[in-house]
């Protein structure tokens, strides 16, 4: 495998019973890269970075991560990786720093009470290390679970949907912290349902149904989906979108504020499925698709692999 990058996999496969539920999935990641998970609810995101960080053992692949094999040398693998839940997993009755503290207790982190004081200042919690962790605000406990992933100074940083229900100020900073830490060398693997913030990643990977999709920066994925997109703006646009849908060539009709984006692989199929209503009062414009509308598209396009 490649030493220039952090996670080198191919082939991994997970399956509960007779569901595939990650399916042949190769990732690279290289060090010091953002590189964003995206994917609907269901989709086999968690469960690959399960596997990742050794939590579930796949049933098929083959790579390392961090320069240890991923199947084989799991238990080494989780002393240099830090995971941070979707759901807030640290005990609400202890203080920011008993629970810093217990965490680095775990890791048998030296100079455990020197690593809480720097884990405390580096994300801004030294005048609250006494609050209680059930008291904070969504986003301070977004912080604490960061600090806890980094208090053992890891090299890899697996973070599942890390902002989810926190307001925008709370997540602005937190990318910019994620930013700053993967210009130090940390690596990053973040699933997120947002766009913008899928759009802060240095490269993405979209998995639909255990099945990576797509992958490469924004503009690579935007520019292998093929996508045309028209942009329409005007009067009675719920019932244009009606009449839209369905139509050949016309693969999705999606609201945005006060416009539709109307989209289809097939530039041609599209332009003559739309060309009737374009002399109506109504302005149409085209413009370049975006990631909404890519993975709009490839979640509408894929098979569900449910049963």
């Amino acid at each position: 495998m490649n030493p220039a990058f952090a996670i080198d996999v191919h082939g991994v496969t997970k399956k509960f019973g007779t569901r595939t539920v990650v399916n042949n999935i190769a990732m690279q990641v290289r060090p010091g890269e953002i590189y964003g998970f995206l994917g609907p609810n269901g989709s086999g995101k968690t469960t690959f970075l399960r596997m990742l960080c050794g939590l579930l053992t796949p049933d098929g692949g083959e790579g390392k991560c961090l320069g240890l094999d991923f199947r084989r040398e799991s238990a080494e693998i989780k002393k240099h990786v830090g995971y941070m839940t979707q759901k807030f997993s640290f005990y609400e009755d202890l203080t920011i720093e008993e629970n810093l503290d217990f965490i680095a207790r775990l890791y048998d982190v030296p100079q455990r009470q020197a690593a809480v004081e720097k884990s405390l200042a580096r994300l801004g919690m030294v005048e609250r290390r006494r609050q209680l962790a059930g008291t904070l605000s969504g986003g301070w406990k977004q912080r604490l679970a960061l600090a806890a992933c980094l208090i053992h100074e890891p090299q890899l940083l697996l973070l599942d949907e890390p902002t989810a229900g926190v307001d925008p100020k709370a997540r602005r900073d937190f990318w910019e912290e994620i930013h700053k830490l993967a210009a130090e060398g940390l690596t990053f693997l973040i699933t997120t349902h947002y766009m913008d913030e899928a759009s802060r990643c240095h490269r993405l990977g979209y998995i639909a149904y255990g099945n990576l999709l797509a992958h490469g920066t924004v503009d690579e994925v935007v520019a292998t989906a093929g996508l045309t997109t028209w942009e329409v703006a005007g009067g009675s646009l719920a019932a244009l979108a009606e009449k839209l849908r369905g139509l050949a060539g016309v693969e999705q009709v999606v609201a945005f504020g006060t416009v539709l984006h109307v989209s289809g692989r097939d530039a041609g199929k599209l332009r003559a499925a739309i060309a009737p209503f374009m002399s109506d009062a109504r302005h149409w414009t085209q413009i370049e698709s975006g990631l909404e509308d890519v993975f709009i598209s490839l979640m509408e396009t894929a098979k569900d692999n449910f049963s």
